[in-house]
């Protein structure tokens, strides 16, 4: 929970303008992240893009203004933003039971030991559950700080909820 908490508090003395949401969001902390083989430029940088699948949830949350606007969902059909929150029980991967969070660090290396950042990037909702979960596809950068879009070097480390061993674990960088 101490790290969620630095997470939180970090982010209000960086460059992204937090907004708090109340709806239905896609909560990305504990997903690894695959390639998808694109590129996306944030702030005009390159980043290769990433797909997670996240459990949507509704409730309170927060987005960075900078990128999303408003809390609006995104435009299109079944879309909500990932966004962060400080739930700390919520459907989790493989199964997608409700589980307890289990934050912990890493440090990135080359590869898929990388990590990935959801936080304010588009989601589409699944049209159906698993184990009673909905859940939500979505697309966002390796390797970019969620703190200002900085390039994440190898020898970071990241803050994540994902099991060890997930590729591209969603998460933040430590400053």
């Amino acid at each position: 929970m101490k790290y969620l908490l630095f997470l939180f508090v970090a982010s209000a003395y960086a460059e992204p303008a937090l907004v708090m949401c109340h709806g239905k969001y896609a909560l990305c902390a504990a997903s690894p992240t695959t390639p998808t083989g694109k590129t996306m430029v944030i702030g005009g940088v390159t980043f290769q893009e990433g797909t997670s699948v996240c459990p949507v949830l509704t409730g309170k949350a927060v987005g960075d203004q900078n990128l999303i606007g408003s809390c609006k969902p995104p435009k299109g059909k079944h879309m909500v933003w990932s966004l962060f929150s400080t739930e700390m029980n919520y459907p989790q991967a493989p199964t997608w039971a409700v589980v307890k969070a289990q934050p912990r660090t890493f440090v990135t290396t080359a590869g898929a030991g990388g990590m990935a950042n959801q936080w304010s990037y588009p989601c589409v909702i699944r049209p159906k559950k698993i184990n009673g979960a909905t859940l939500a596809d979505c697309l966002g950068p390796l390797n970019e700080s969620p703190w200002g879009g900085a390039v994440v070097p190898i020898g970071a480390t990241v803050v994540t909820s994902a099991p060890v061993g997930s590729a591209y674990s969603v998460g933040g960088n430590l400053p």
